[in-house]
């Protein structure tokens, strides 16, 4: 019997991810976006840390409805504090710069994730990978397959958002849309083209900056065989109330918000019509 079936049945882990199938070439995944902990997790992070800090807020309430759109979705339900959806399974580095891994063991402020001596061990890590990281990526895998079967070619938008400063990772602010498409190796250019060109001039965008894109974009997005993968790296600057957010509140602020969300029906509309 393996350590992960000795897992104590409290610890067990449920649901650890949403999915809903569409009828359209496109597959939006949202990794970071969960806000569930395991007993785990509940027991052993830091008071900072259980405000999970690091999420990718309101990600599926700010891309609306897909699935009244056709488009499928794949979101976590689980927080990146319990595993980063968006990292290798071996946890090798995608960055020479710093950043957190699998099991983030600080935050983006440095700061432990963890109560000293009581950081999740092996065992718990184990049982995360069986059963939150493969589920989740071989849905990923699974539904491209089969969108690739229907319409010749597969289109994945990893949607991600984060803090516009956030020093440890990068220096000064980033700007509202940040493209990741491996330095191109990920997507055909129409892909990110058509992104790029949807986006108002009320926003500021760069591609392939400090933001390359994560695992999912890289593991995923093999253009030559016709599944086209492009991350987006979102700024809360653009949705969250800022002065809420210093207080260690995060909130949608109601006047960004609705800007924001049509902007961002643009992108997928944009990306249901890009010709491949």
């Amino acid at each position: 019997m393996s350590n992960v079936e000795l897992q104590p049945v409290h610890n067990r882990i449920e649901s650890p991810l949403e999915f809903h199938q569409g009828d359209s070439p496109l597959l939006v995944s949202m990794p970071h976006s969960g806000l569930q902990l395991t007993v785990t997790e509940e027991e052993s992070l830091t008071e900072k840390a259980k405000r999970l800090p690091d999420t990718d807020w309101y990600i599926p309430e700010l891309y609306g409805d897909l699935a009244a759109r056709g488009v499928s979705v794949i979101s976590a339900n689980y927080s990146r504090y319990v595993i980063d959806l968006n990292r290798p399974y071996d946890d090798a580095a995608l960055y020479t710069t710093k950043t957190t891994g699998l099991f983030p063991e600080i935050l983006f402020d440095e700061s432990p994730t963890f109560l000293a001596g009581k950081e999740p061990t092996d065992v718990h890590h184990a049982l995360c990978k069986e059963q939150i990281w493969r589920p989740y990526h071989q849905q990923i895998e699974d539904e491209l397959a089969r969108i690739k079967a229907k319409f010749g070619y597969a289109i994945l938008l990893d949607a991600h958002s984060i803090a516009a400063e956030v020093p440890m990772l990068f220096e000064g602010k980033l700007p509202d849309f940040n493209w990741g498409t491996n330095a191109g190796e990920s997507c055909a250019p129409a892909v990110l083209k058509s992104a790029q060109a949807c986006l108002s001039n009320n926003y500021s965008q760069v591609a392939n900056g400090r933001f390359k894109g994560g695992y999912i974009t890289r593991g995923f997005g093999q253009p030559a065989e016709g599944i086209h993968a492009i991350q987006l790296e979102l700024s809360q600057a653009t949705y969250l109330n800022d002065e809420l957010v210093k207080q260690g509140q995060y909130l949608l602020d109601e006047d960004k918000f609705p800007v924001i969300q049509k902007q961002l029906r643009k992108l997928v509309d944009a990306l249901l019509s890009v010709k491949l």
